[in-house]
């Protein structure tokens, strides 16, 4: 019995609140797990969905680990994770879990595969980008405007805070495109899948949390300047960010959503420098 069988024969009712959409093909999934995972791999998935993907990455990897948020869907994957003694299924919000408790249970270091809804993928990516120790890659489907903004280039309008959040840690890009008719129930938009793989000392920075800071402070307001969001943000006065700004080779009037990684480091790092004075 296929998946969506198993689905069908239970009454399953596709939950809007929660974004479901799921994807059946065996062989589009068996491409995305191929490239990612191996023997050694141990994978924490956000979203189980029917678990046809859960239950090919457990054919693959070590160890699976995977959070569903609908508890409706607990009858469907005892019959469709049946044969997979490698996965684990806890049934709670992943954004109400702890990270040290998450990654306690994992054991080792791991990466992410996720089919994340819209109303929860940034929210998602800046908690593990923040708070994970251990995670080492990300391969999530998302919305592909989603997609289109965690790999911009400064200045386009694409680009955001989460783009420079992720680029300081990670190198980012999209590995395929998903047809809006692969998901049952197909969702109005297309989606694509992104892969993110973590870099350590990316960059030269002094301090991550204020640059994390800077970065939401550069995005905070995108029709202020530069010194008017580190006015609100640092409680600095005119002065003082001039200063910072000299030090950070910025000119004055710019505008956060035109400034590169680079120069969201340089900035964070003058603050620093100031802060330390």
């Amino acid at each position: 019995m296929s998946n969506l069988e198993t689905l069908n024969k239970h009454n399953f009712r596709f939950n809007k609140a929660y974004g479901q959409n799921f994807i059946f093909d065996t062989n589009f999934l068996e491409s995305i797990a191929n490239g990612i995972v191996d023997e050694n791999t141990t994978v924490l998935e956000i979203g189980t969905g029917a678990g046809t993907l859960t239950k090919i990455l457990g054919k693959h990897a070590k160890r699976v680990v995977s959070y569903e948020i609908d508890n409706n869907l607990q009858p469907i994957l005892k019959e469709t994770l049946t044969d997979s003694p490698n996965v684990q299924v806890i049934f709670q919000d992943i954004m109400k879990a702890n990270m040290a408790d998450i990654e306690q249970n994992l054991g080792t270091e791991y990466i992410m595969v996720a089919n994340l809804p819209y109303y929860i993928t940034t929210p998602i990516i800046f908690k593990f980008l923040e708070e994970a120790t251990r995670l080492k890659s990300m391969t999530i489907m998302v919305q592909l405007e989603v997609a289109e903004r965690l790999v911009a280039k400064a200045g386009s309008k694409d680009y955001g805070a989460i783009t420079p959040a992720i680029d300081y840690r990670a190198n980012a890009k999209i590995v395929k495109r998903v047809n809006r008719n692969m998901f049952t129930p197909a969702p109005n938009v297309d989606s694509a899948i992104v892969n993110i793989e973590f870099v350590k000392n990316k960059y030269n920075i002094k301090d991550t949390k204020i640059l994390d800071q800077t970065i939401r402070s550069a995005f905070a307001m995108r029709r202020k300047t530069l010194e008017n969001n580190l006015k609100s943000t640092f409680g600095f006065n005119a002065e003082q960010i001039s200063q910072i700004l000299i030090k950070a080779g910025i000119k004055e009037k710019t505008r956060g959503e035109t400034l590169d990684t680079q120069k969201l480091v340089d900035l964070s790092n003058a603050i620093y420098e100031y802060m330390k004075k």
